[in-house]
């Protein structure tokens, strides 16, 4: 069902009058610089906040205002007005450094939609291809928003192109910049052809709007064609209009690609400057225009709790059964505050809810509506909103909140693996006994930050996504929680994997009078892929997989899961160097046992031996992983950087162009990037900046895995 924007305001349902969409980029496109525009002409804000000085509302933690960048995403609620109808924004702001990635991926997941802010000069950088890929996954219908137009060397053109080069995205431009760098005046909007200035005395609140300037008339009219071809192109019914060169009206026009918006066949463009305050109040025009509302998405998809292959559905509908997905959850002094998308049904303050993915009952005491860390007091909550609720005691993120006669589990997110960790020990026997809480709250709040006790050391590992990511990890837990650590040196989280197939036995046979012990399995292992695993339709999660091919009970059926139990456990400290193994296949083949000495716990200790031998005759490997790294650096500096990437065994796979600058794509080791950020200053004057983030695993040279082993 499509909404129409200009429909009467009393005939407007709740769900067609709102909007849940959320702000993401690179980092330093601006995302937050928007959000905080958006709040204070909305007036959510009585005051701009600004990044750069610490006062951004949405960056409320003390990290993020003395790094002027974000780190957790920030939620908010408030009203605009458009053809008459006050419609409710639910708004979120996201990171855009990679080691926060998690919180975009948990976002993307519960919205609608999203506005893709790009720099100006830069056009698609690293990480907006990684928010764009997120995005993708999760078919999230998306605006793009240029900013920085008023940026020395601002390109409108070769931003927009790159849209269609780097993300292969179909991106119309339903408004293009008057002017760019110090000239950048305001915006000419292609669908009503009108040119808009906004009035800086005033914050850029007043708006004059005039007939596009002569200068600029051929061009806009090029642009605007180019508009109604991409509109035409959504709707059979503007096809016939344009190939008989008929007037087309902005009306059918908004209405085309609000339509295409939805269904992800086109990504309206839309630029300004958030920090000169041009161009804001135009792009929530657009959020309204061209996202949906909640009742125009899919009807959200789960599966039945005690039938896992059997399909269920909840329309956006307060009528239908209560269902909600917790997407994040924040230790508070008070209790925790558990923020939750709900999709279908209403609940009440006070009610009691089914957690299905735990089977457990959770109690919902308090339900808030949240302006970055204030809240509002809600009596209760509707389909299409997005809330913090508290009380819930074992709710953590990806789990299903629901009502209890009618039970449904909508699809987790995945969480990427950690590539990075360091050692962590507490300071005094009163900070040992805190650390263990403090990091089991971290681990609740964050997913992809993991943390381990190691027996062999005594030691304490946490492992995230980046140097910073636990560098703010260790910050919080000495300056939030008040915890003394010492904290190793950061350690890149290799893995290991085989190169060829093997087999082996293993024989665990232990007789000390009494009943003994006996376990016989012979067992072989092979490298192996998802695809693979699709191919025989076995369980793996990229990790293991296992299969039985024993005939004949020369191991009984039981004792086959400590089998696997042994091969997983053996498979978690490697054969190398102590480092996790992925990438294979288990299968037992034969074996035998013992009428009374044979038990579970002898087949594990056998699969271990077994496992052990097979993988030293398959070639063990050490794979470490690669990190995709984009330097733009001015040309005079060129030679300095790629030598230098050489030198850290980067491969450079692609050098561009761009102005006076260029932008080098390289492939390197985690391991070769730590202290980049020093090294890129000193090398180009403070002049270069890169970005970073994991791409693959690859084996790691012969020389360097010899010391890594050794070491």
């Amino acid at each position: 069902m499509t909404t129409t924007l200009a429909a009467e305001p009393q005939k407007m349902t709740r769900l067609e009058k709102s909007r849940n969409f959320g702000v993401c980029a690179h980092i330093d496109a601006g995302k937050t610089t928007v959000t905080e525009r958006i709040l204070y002409y909305t007036g959510k804000s009585y005051k701009m906040g600004e990044v750069h000085d610490g006062t951004a509302v949405m960056d409320f933690l003390e990290e993020e205002q003395q790094r002027g960048i974000t780190i957790q995403s920030a939620a908010t609620t408030c009203l605009w007005e458009r053809f008459g109808v006050d419609y409710r924004l639910n708004l979120i702001d996201t990171p855009g450094h990679v080691d926060f990635t998690i919180e975009v991926e948990r976002s993307l997941r519960v919205l609608d939609g999203a506005v893709a802010v790009f720099d100006g000069k830069e056009g698609v950088e690293a990480q907006s291809e990684t928010v764009w890929r997120q995005a993708d996954r999760y078919d999230v219908p998306r605006l793009c928003f240029i900013n920085k137009m008023d940026k020395l060397g601002a390109d409108f053109e070769y931003s927009f192109k790159s849209l269609h080069e780097r993300l292969g995205a179909n991106a119309v431009a339903v408004q293009i910049p008057i002017g760019h760098g110090n000239d950048f005046e305001g915006i000419i909007d292609l669908v009503g052809m009108k040119a808009y200035y906004f009035v800086a005395a005033e914050l850029g609140a007043t708006i004059e709007q005039r007939e596009v300037p002569e200068t600029l008339r051929d061009k806009a009219m090029q642009w605007r064609h180019d508009l109604v071809e991409k509109a035409a192109e959504l709707d059979e019914a503007l096809t016939d209009k344009f190939l008989l060169d008929e007037e087309i009206s902005p009306e059918e026009i908004r209405a085309a690609l609000r339509q295409g918006t939805i269904d992800r066949r086109v990504f309206p463009v839309f630029c300004g400057s958030a920090l000169k305050n041009i161009g804001v109040q135009r792009l929530v025009d657009g959020i309204i225009d061209y996202l949906p509302n909640p009742s125009e998405v899919a009807e959200i998809q789960g599966t039945d709790p005690k039938h896992a292959d059997k399909v269920v559905t909840r329309p956006h509908d307060t009528d239908a059964p209560f269902a909600a997905l917790v997407f994040k959850v924040v230790s508070d002094q008070h209790g925790d505050l558990t923020y939750a998308r709900v999709y279908s049904g209403e609940i009440k303050s006070g009610s009691r809810v089914l957690n299905a993915n735990q089977g457990k009952r959770e109690n919902i005491s308090r339900i808030f509506e949240m302006h970055a860390k204030q809240r509002i007091a809600r009596e209760d909550t509707k389909a299409g909103e997005i809330v913090a609720l508290v009380g819930l005691k074992n709710s953590v993120t990806g789990d299903t909140l629901c009502d209890p006669n009618q039970p449904i589990i909508l699809e987790r997110m995945t969480f990427p693996d950690p590539v990075i960790s360091m050692s962590i020990e507490p300071a005094t026997n009163a900070d040992k006994e805190k650390l263990g809480d403090a990091l089991a709250t971290i681990r609740r709040e964050d997913p992809s930050f993991r943390s381990h006790f190691n027996e062999e050391t005594g030691q304490t590992i946490i492992a995230g996504m980046g140097e910073l990511h636990l560098e703010i990890i260790r910050n919080k837990l000495t300056r939030d929680m008040k915890i003394g650590v010492n904290v190793g040196t950061p350690r890149v989280a290799y893995k290991e994997t085989i190169a060829a197939m093997a087999e082996a036995r293993g024989l665990h046979r232990k007789q000390t009078g009494g009943r003994g012990q006996f376990g016989d399995v012979t067992l072989t292992i092979e490298p192996f892929t998802a695809e693979k695993a699709a191919e025989a339709e076995l369980k793996y999660d990229g990790e293991f997989a296992f299969e039985s091919k024993i005939v004949g009970g020369s191991i009984p059926r039981e004792f086959l899961p400590s089998v696997e139990l042994g091969c997983r456990e053996a498979s978690r400290s490697g054969v190398l160097a102590g480092f996790p193994m992925v990438g294979i296949k288990i299968t037992a083949i034969d074996g035998s046992h013992h009428e009374v000495d044979s038990s579970g716990i002898a087949f594990e200790q056998a699969a271990i031996l077994a496992f052990r031998e097979a993988c030293q005759k398959a070639g063990p490997q050490l794979l470490e992983p690669i990190m995709k790294v984009i330097v733009t650096v001015p040309d005079e500096f060129l030679g300095n950087v790629t030598s230098d990437l050489n030198r850290r065994r980067a491969v450079i796979a692609e050098t561009e162009q761009r102005g006076n600058t260029r932008a080098v794509t390289a492939e390197a080791p985690l391991s070769e990037m730590f202290g980049y950020a020093t090294a890129i200053r000193g090398m180009s004057q403070g002049r270069a900046s890169y970005s970073m983030e994991p791409m693959t695993y690859r084996p790691v040279p012969d020389n360097v895995a010899k010391k890594i082993i050794e070491g």
